[in-house]
C-alpha cells in the first residue's frame, strides 16, 4: 500500500464522519421542530437557530480537509505525513459525529421545551456549546499532530 492511500482514507474520514454527525443531528433537531410547529408556530425562528447548531461539525471536517489536501495529498507523501493526516481524519472525524449528534440531541430538547412555553432559547444555546466545544478541540489537536500539515 501506498502511503498515498493511507492519507486519502483519513481526509476521507474527516469529511465523512463529520458530515454524517451533522446530517443526523439536524435531522433530530428537525424531528423536532416539526413536532414544535403544531404547538407553537409562532416560535419557528428559535426553532430555526437552535435546529442549525450542529451544521458545524460537518464544516470542521471540511476545513480539516481543506488544509490536509492542499497541498498535502500528493503522490510523494510520506509516511508520516500520510499518518498524521489519516490519524487527524480519525480524531476529527469521530469527535464530529459524535459531537454533532450529542448537540441535535440538546437542541432538540430545548426545541420542545420552547413549543411547551418555557423560554429556553437562550440555555440550549449555552448548553449545545459544550458538546460543540470537543469538535473544536479535535480540529485544533489535529492541526497540532507533526506531520501533518506541514
Amino acid at each position: 500500500m501506498e502511503p498515498i492511500v493511507l492519507a486519502y482514507v483519513g481526509a476521507a474520514l474527516m469529511v465523512g464522519l463529520s458530515g454524517i454527525g451533522s446530517a443526523y443531528g439536524l435531522t433530530i433537531c428537525g424531528n423536532a421542530v416539526v413536532g414544535a410547529m403544531k404547538k407553537a408556530p409562532e416560535k419557528m425562528g428559535s426553532y430555526i437557530g437552535l435546529s442549525a447548531l450542529p451544521s458545524s461539525q460537518g464544516l470542521y471536517g471540511f476545513v480539516a480537509f481543506i488544509m490536509a489536501a492542499q497541498p498535502y495529498l500528493v503522490s510523494d507523501i510520506s509516511w508520516m505525513a500520510a499518518g498524521g493526516i489519516f490519524g487527524a481524519g480519525l480524531l476529527v472525524g469521530f469527535a464530529g459525529l459524535f459531537s454533532a449528534i450529542r448537540q441535535g440531541q440538546v437542541c432538540a430538547n430545548g426545541i420542545a421545551a420552547t413549543a411547551a412555553g418555557h423560554n429556553m432559547f437562550a440555555t440550549t444555546m449555552v448548553m449545545a456549546v459544550f458538546p460543540e466545544l470537543y469538535a473544536i478541540l479535535a480540529l485544533v489537536a489535529a492541526l497540532m499532530i507533526p506531520g501533518t500539515f506541514a
